[in-house]
């Protein structure tokens, strides 16, 4: 039981006067209108910020998408301020995320107040390190060159024989095989980027929004133009223009890709269905470029001055980018030691 009189016994206070009432309204509505301009001026401060970002040819889709959600935390919770401890809380929901999560969550948000205090100087920029869990590069798996066969091959027997899928991703593995183009730009290629008559490709989609071309060997493009004929024959529309295209005339996505490499490594042992990490379909891209690493040191060409001809090839935006491929491989490490070797046996 509650103690205390009750109710009925209680003598009411009396009602404020006019002037206090008033007050009390006036008050209220500032304070609701502090916090709906407030949550407009963090609205317009994401805006700007990601077209500023985008501008710049990063395409933000991660970083749209989490710090809308950061803004309907902070409005839900009744924030009107970006504060290091409500960056905090949301960066760490739901609870028993992964800690690179949480890392990356917080450095978004880290990133754009950086921007945002210069709109709202009492925007507070989380340190950075405040959650730990820095995000490690997992070793790229480097592909022999009968594994790599073995792909293509067994792509030609993917389900429907009949049909245009078994070509489609026959083609689709091989040209990241012969070019190391990532996954995205090949589903975003379309027709009139496959230019087979001068044996060029124009990746217009790239990861950064940049355009770049790509000369193409001989035997892609044989293989290309084969695949072409073949997609002619099904009579299938281009119903957006897309080079490969679906059983349905439809242009590929990512899920199909991954889905389709999936079936296919699995048959040929590279890993197994239950697997939930194995040989990526990205690493072939890693591998393509090892390739041509050690082509190049057992040539004896300077590496570091054809390093930026490898990074526009691979569509970096810096050749830093580029660096990550003279990770320790062992077959491009004996080739940088043989010709290490020579240049001391010179020296000697």
């Amino acid at each position: 039981m509650i103690s205390g009189r009750s109710c009925a016994t209680r003598t009411p206070a009396p009602p404020p006067s006019t002037p206090r009432w008033i007050s009390m309204a006036a008050s209220g509505s500032r304070s609701f209108l502090a916090k709906e301009d407030a949550m407009t001026l963090l609205t317009k401060g994401v805006e700007q910020y990601l077209a500023l970002r985008r501008g710049l040819g990063f395409k933000m889709q991660r970083h749209e998408t989490d710090l809308h959600a950061f803004l309907s935390y902070m409005s839900t919770r009744g924030t009107r301020t970006l504060t290091t401890q409500v960056a905090l809380d949301w960066a760490q929901l739901p609870r028993g995320s992964h800690p690179v999560y949480r890392a990356r969550r917080l450095a978004i948000v880290r990133d754009f107040a950086k921007f945002f205090v210069t709109m709202d100087p009492g925007t507070e920029i989380p340190p950075a390190g405040i959650l730990k869990g820095d995000y490690a590069r997992r070793p790229p798996y480097i592909y022999s060159k009968g594994e790599l066969i073995a792909l293509i091959e067994e792509a030609c027997r993917l389900t429907p024989s009949a049909g245009l899928r078994p070509w489609t991703y026959a083609a689709l593995f091989g040209l990241i095989c012969a070019t190391g183009v990532r996954v995205g730009e090949t589903t975003a290629l379309d027709d009139a980027d496959v230019d087979l008559s001068n044996a060029v490709i124009t990746i217009r989609k790239s990861k950064f929004g940049k355009t770049r071309q790509i000369p193409i060997h001989s035997s892609t493009q044989e293989e290309l133009r084969a695949y072409v004929k073949r997609r002619r024959r099904t009579g299938l529309p281009l119903t957006d223009g897309s080079f490969f295209i679906s059983d349905r005339g439809t242009r590929l996505t990512g899920c199909n890709v991954r889905e389709a490499f999936r079936t296919v490594s699995c048959h040929i042992g590279l890993r197994k269905r239950s697997d939930s990490h194995g040989p990526r379909l990205h690493d072939i891209r890693h591998t393509f470029a090892v390739r041509i690493l050690i082509k190049w040191h057992r040539a004896g060409v300077d590496v570091q001055h054809r390093l930026p001809l490898l990074a526009t090839y691979l569509g970096h935006t810096n050749i830093s980018d580029s660096y990550w491929y003279l990770s320790a491989v062992p077959e491009l490490l004996d080739a940088v030691n043989q010709r290490l070797d020579h240049y001391l046996g010179d020296l000697s």
